[in-house]
């Protein structure tokens, strides 16, 4: 097969998260290329053969094959160059190197940008947006927006407008946050499964309730998404849906049924492994159904 065939396949397996499997791939498409002398394809398998191993946690396994990608990597051959400035700029970023990291994923937006490589100009803008700070998170997840409008990527936007949306929150911008809320439900209710689907719808719900919108808020999350969630098995939003009814209910002044709510999601969040994985949330709302339950004994 061709180097550019087996490029197809190993990539395919990478994004479906086949990482040892897709390696194997990889070392096959720099086999291909070295022997036809396809110097771009060579440098793409080189960086994504290390990629392969940074994502899998083995980094020092990885550096050796994204120095072999810098030695033959050329700026006028737009594949090679772009995927392996996309790797660099990982290995800066788990090296803790968070501004020479950005700098390289800005680099390599300019340069995808400019080369029609929308994909890969909105997977930059995407990495900016981690690797840098509040301000670059929203100018850069807004170029992201614009790369996959350009680039007609319509299964991005969903997922784009989403991050937007959280930055904008996690900001205290909560009527902002709305806005971009509702833009990814657009798009995840056009391209996305049905899991997007719901928890787009549960994204609106809560940002109308961090702006103190209970009447709106409660038309978003509703006892049918949360039978929803229950057909997916999903145990994590079933607690994040019953953690909102219970935010909505304490708007409402109704504390009896927003304790009920809150320990209910305590029990499906504790099983979703909540506390191994944000352990401040889940002592806050331990600490809110504590709150609750004194409360109620005075």
């Amino acid at each position: 097969m061709s180097a550019s065939s087996l490029m197809s396949q190993a990539d395919s397996l990478f994004k479906g998260r086949q990482y040892d499997k897709a390696r194997e791939l990889y070392l096959q498409v720099a086999d291909s290329a070295a022997a036809s002398g396809e110097k771009s394809a060579l440098t793409e398998a080189y960086a994504m053969i290390a990629r392969t191993y940074l994502t899998n946690d083995r980094k020092d396994e990885g550096r050796p094959w994204i120095e072999k990608a810098r030695g033959i990597a050329r700026d006028d051959e737009p594949l090679g160059w772009s995927r392996y400035l996309g790797v660099r700029g990982r290995f800066e970023w788990q090296d803790k190197e968070l501004e020479k990291s950005s700098a390289t994923f800005k680099e390599m937006y300019r340069y995808c940008s400019e080369k029609g490589l929308h994909e890969r100009a909105i997977d930059a803008a995407h990495m900016v947006a981690i690797t840098g700070g509040k301000d670059d998170q929203v100018e850069w997840g807004l170029k992201g927006i614009k790369e996959a409008e350009a680039g007609n990527v319509t299964g991005w936007l969903g997922p784009l407008w989403n991050n937007l949306g959280y930055t904008y929150e996690d900001m205290g911008k909560y009527r902002e946050s709305l806005d971009a809320y509702l833009k990814a439900r657009e798009y995840h209710h056009k391209y996305s499964d049905e899991k997007s689907k719901i928890v787009a719808d549960w994204a609106v719900g809560h940002a109308y309730r961090l702006l103190s919108e209970p009447d709106s808020a409660g038309q978003w999350i509703t006892q049918d998404m949360l039978a929803k969630f229950e057909s997916l098995g999903d145990l994590e939003f079933q607690g994040w849906a019953l953690k909102e009814m219970g935010e909505i209910a304490m708007l409402k002044s109704q504390p009896d049924s927003a304790l009920t709510y809150f320990v209910r999601a305590e029990e499906k969040l504790r099983a979703a492994d909540m506390p191994n994985w944000d352990a401040e949330a889940y002592k806050k709302l331990q600490e809110q159904i504590a709150a609750l339950k004194g409360k109620a004994k005075e």
